[in-house]
């Protein structure tokens, strides 16, 4: 203020107008239209957070992708945070979001399945010549495992999977839009129920049997969880039984281990056997509901299952419980069972610190009976004939029957129902015709990606749970890659290391940092085997789940079977 200026001066100060309104709507604004088209698809629905991963499929199908402006229309419907609903429409690799601005992928599809078995009959060479076939107006794209190991190399076209394929069928097939799932011809529930399906369920339903009797069977077979943790299932069963009320039942249905068949073999086949035993377990632990998460990746199988399920309401034979199918988004970590459970709840699929337990606090907070489907198949064929039946099976003083999956260099690779403990050696020669005409066994994967990689000096021992531990593997899901004198086995601890890279879920560090640093040193000239050997000792002990902790075992299993192999 200058000498002799009397006036005031109001100067403007940093919060002045801060109650004002802005001229304009923070945040991205809706689309009126896009709003329209959310309503029109929901319509009907009574809408559930536990859903929205149900509503975003729904979205992707309708318009083959998720634009942005259709997330922002699905969360003012759901009144949820667009962040909310964008976190897990991005967590998931089955859905392609598309931001304002950019180009919308092409209407058709190719995934071409670059895990193991895949890789070991030609997936790659698929992978560099089919883009050049189909031109721009179609996408092709790698992807993990599909569970049809046995019929490598596998594609997937739109919806529709490709058996043993090739470079000019699967540009026919796009060519001809063949890209629709096939049903395949399966045990529905008239036959079942002809054939004496249901009698085991009527029989707990009346009170002929009692959950005591049954679980006492089921522990005196010695039936074990067969999705690759081996937890007894009766003791499970009791265990939950034990929780308070009201109780949750989920089937963990994501065969996503690399190599793993089985599932996918037995509910295209026979899906009531799965169906009984779920229902046999709802009414052991008084579930009032029962999900079954199940794959992406089987569209037939969510198909089928859909349409046996209404059968089963429609019969009345699933009034003690509520059946809700779910369907998985391309996320290998969903198949630990707390990262199922956030699935199941409309979340991403990361992995619980544990305790509590799912069988504490599992679905919704409440105790949950997690079970796989091979599990649940076997419950009413152990009821039927009994436990001594089921456990007098094995070979090698083990226990019960195992179904293997096996892949790679075999002449007649499938699902071989073999007695548990058998060797690898009689399973290649007596279940699989031998190894291909001019392979000679080298070594095999015994447990999928995550159960390492042994050598064939080793080909003698048990395969069975616990019998694998000592040499630094273990069975899992029983998925068995076989592996001849024409694979390096360095290739194949990379091609491993690379699924679990792209599988981690990011949730902690020594996992998510780990994979990717372990494929880059794998990835060159000379490896440095002391590094790798540091970093797969830090992802074992730190890690938060099964999948960082077991990620390692490729590579330490190499360096101590095959050091022939390792470059240096």
């Amino acid at each position: 203020m200058s000498d002799g200026d009397t006036n005031v001066h109001q100067f403007r100060s940093p919060g002045f107008g801060r109650r004002k309104t802005t001229p304009h709507s923070k945040g991205r604004q809706l689309d009126p239209t896009a709003l329209e088209e959310i309503q029109a698809l929901l319509a009907g629905r009574t809408l559930q957070r536990d859903e929205l991963i149900e509503y975003l499929h729904l979205i992707q199908d309708t318009y083959g992708h998720l634009h942005a402006r259709h997330l922002n229309a699905l969360a003012s419907e759901m009144k949820l945070g667009m962040a909310e609903v964008f976190e897990v429409a991005s967590f998931y690799a089955h859905f392609d979001l598309v931001m304002e601005g950019e180009v919308p992928p092409p209407a058709l599809t190719i995934r071409v399945c670059d895990s193991l078995s895949c890789e070991l009959m030609g997936a790659q060479k698929i992978l560099a010549d089919l883009p050049g076939q189909v031109g721009q107006n179609v996408r092709v794209m790698r992807a993990p495992c599909m569970g049809r190991c046995h019929q490598a190399p596998v594609a997937e076209v739109g919806h529709k999977h490709h058996t043993q394929t090739s470079v000019a069928a699967l540009a026919a097939a796009a060519e001809a839009h063949d890209s629709h799932p096939d049903i395949p011809d399966y045990q529905d529930l008239a036959a079942y129920r002809t054939a004496g399906g249901y009698r085991h369920l009527h029989s707990c339903l009346n009170g002929s049997i009692s959950v005591e009797q049954v679980i006492e069977v089921l522990e005196g077979a010695n039936l074990r969880g067969l999705g690759g943790a081996g937890f007894p299932t009766g003791r499970k069963w009791k265990f939950v039984r034990m929780a308070p009320k009201p109780r949750l039942m989920a089937v963990n249905g994501d065969e996503g281990e690399p190599g793993t068949i089985k599932d996918h073999h037995y509910l295209t086949r026979t899906p009531h056997k799965f169906l009984e035993g779920m229902l046999i377990g709802a009414w052991a632990v008084e579930a009032e509901a029962v999900y079954i998460y199940m794959r992406d990746e089987y569209p037939e199988v969510i198909a089928l299952l859909k349409a046996e399920i209404a059968k089963l309401e429609a019969a009345g034979l699933s009034n003690h419980t509520k059946i809700v199918l779910r369907r998985g988004a391309g996320a290998y970590i969903c198949g630990e069972e707390s990262a199922m459970i956030e699935s199941i709840e409309g979340k991403r699929g990361l992995p619980r610190h544990r305790p509590p337990y799912v069988a504490q606090e599992g679905l919704f907070g409440r105790p949950t009976l997690v079970n796989n489907v091979e599990s649940l198949h076997w419950v009413p064929e152990i009821l039927e004939n009994g436990a001594e039946w089921f456990s007098s099976q094995g070979a090698n003083e083990r226990k019960g029957l195992r179904s293997f999956s096996v892949s790679g260099r075999v002449k007649n690779p499938g699902v071989k129902l073999a007695p548990a403990g058998i060797t690898i050696r009689q399973l290649i020669d007596d279940y699989c015709d031998g190894m291909q005409d001019g392979q000679t066994f080298k070594g095999y994967l015994p447990g999928g990606a995550s159960g390492g990689i042994l050598p064939a000096s080793l080909g003698d021992i048990p395969l069975d749970f616990d019998t694998l531990q000592p040499y630094g593997s273990f069975i899992g899901s029983a998925a068995v890659v076989v592996l001849s004198d024409q694979d390096n086995i360095a290739d194949v601890a990379l091609n491993l290391m690379k699924f679990f890279e792209d599988e981690s879920c990011g949730q902690c560090t020594p996992c998510r940092v780990g994979t990717e640093k372990a494929v880059k040193l794998m990835q060159q000239d000379t490896w440095n085997v002391p590094l790798l050997e540091q970093l797969s000792k830090t992802m074992m002990d730190a890690s938060i789940c099964g999948l960082g902790q077991a990620a390692p075992n490729p590579i330490l299993t190499l360096f101590k079977y095959f050091p022939e192999d390792v470059p240096r």
